[in-house]
């Protein structure tokens, strides 16, 4: 993501919050919690100029109404202190995407909202020759065979990099680097759903969130605010002590099976990987940077989802 685009999400955080806080204290008790990247939004927003903060403002404030439909413990009202935060970018490495918290620890309840503004997130990982993505990304270390077929991809790469080479320069990185690569990876995927078949499941997890969410995307061209519900697990659209609910958000189910997993047709650098219940990724292989260098960087998009992921509520303002 570039700086700028990082800035304009960080500012989007900000108004989201401050308008959430606004909305919710003419109800009920609730305070805004001050911590670092608060002050990183607060920052990011004071680099924006009148119009833009306008704007982002309008895109934030239609988003209350549904909020509050879809979660009614937002705004029963209680003696407690309802608290609103943004945390802190370390959670996205702990496969926890959201941006805000919102919680009531009287009745120990908290729902999340990841923010975008005019994107929809990626999930950027490397390969290289240190790193165990099958430990990291779904807790089943990779095997000596995966490491064994790697080994020659990185132990070239380490040669050009040390020669100063640049990736534009090489013979055929696709033929001598990506192909290998992603064989193996193919290749490794397969064997661990065989030996543990919980990896669809922490596959998604990893990729996607850990934690229930709700996505809220501002698409200022077309003027409209679309909500999208994560609810994995359940966590998400309860009903309040005194209130149903106005819109109900439907349970998502997880991945259980491999149906495929190989290269993407006519490409030498993108595999498809499809589960069961309609959720399907892409994997696009590259060279982050110009000069070789000894890891590679995966581009993943979820090109697939259950249906009910597909259901969006969009405000316009």
């Amino acid at each position: 993501m570039s700086a700028n685009s990082n800035n304009q999400g960080r500012a989007y955080e900000f108004i989201c919050l401050h308008s959430l806080h606004s909305a919710i204290k003419t109800i009920r008790p609730a305070e805004i919690v001050h911590n670092s990247s608060y002050d990183a939004a607060e920052n990011a927003w004071q680099t924006l100029d009148a119009n833009e903060q306008a704007l982002y403002t309008l895109s934030a404030r239609s988003t209350i109404d549904t909020i509050f439909a879809m979660e009614p413990n937002i705004v029963e009202q209680s003696d407690d202190i309802l608290k609103l935060y943004i945390q802190t970018d370390k959670h996205g490495e702990e496969a926890d995407v959201r941006d805000i918290i919102i919680e009531r620890k009287d009745i120990m309840w908290e729902i999340g909202l990841s923010i975008k503004h005019n994107h929809m997130a990626v999930k950027h990982s490397r390969l290289s020759k240190d790193i165990d993505f099958g430990d990291k990304w779904y807790g089943v270390s990779c095997s000596q065979q995966y490491w064994n077929d790697v080994n020659g991809v990185f132990s070239l790469l380490a040669k050009e990099k040390a020669k100063g080479s640049y990736f534009r320069d090489m013979d055929s990185k696709e033929d001598q680097v990506y192909v290998p690569l992603l064989n193996a990876f193919v290749k490794e995927v397969k064997a661990s759903i065989e030996k543990d078949t919980s990896v669809p499941r922490k596959l998604v997890e990893y990729l996607l969130s850990k934690y229930d969410f709700y996505k809220v995307i501002s698409i200022d061209s077309k003027r409209i605010t679309s909500i999208q519900s994560f609810n994995m697990y359940g966590t998400l659209n309860q009903a309040s002590k005194v209130k149903q609910l106005e819109i109900v958000v439907p349970v998502i189910n997880l991945p259980t099976e491999l149906l495929f997993i190989g290269f993407k047709k006519s490409s030498k650098t993108t595999v498809l990987l499809s589960f069961d219940n309609g959720w399907q990724f892409s994997f696009r292989i590259h060279n982050a940077e110009d000069k070789v260098n000894t890891s590679l960087k995966f581009d993943i998009q979820i090109v697939g989802m259950p249906a009910d992921v597909n259901i969006k509520y969009n405000c316009k303002w």
